[in-house]
């Protein structure tokens, strides 16, 4: 999830919501924009989603 804002030059930036981190900034089109945010790798996302595992991990586990 990103958010986009529009700079006075007609250039955006994009900002990864999980995270915080900026992921482009003066960018002309959505497509570069598209682009920019495909390739980012959240830290905060990734690590979020491995602790929800580990707690399906251990849910399962203790079921059974």
């Amino acid at each position: 999830m990103y958010s986009r804002t529009q700079n006075e030059n007609g250039t955006y930036n994009t900002r990864c919501l999980f995270c915080y981190m900026t992921i482009a900034n003066s960018v002309e089109t959505d497509k570069e924009l598209d682009v920019f945010e495909s390739r980012h790798i959240c830290p905060e996302r990734a690590l979020a989603e491995l602790l929800e595992q580990e707690k399906a991990i251990e849910a399962h586990a203790q079921r059974n």
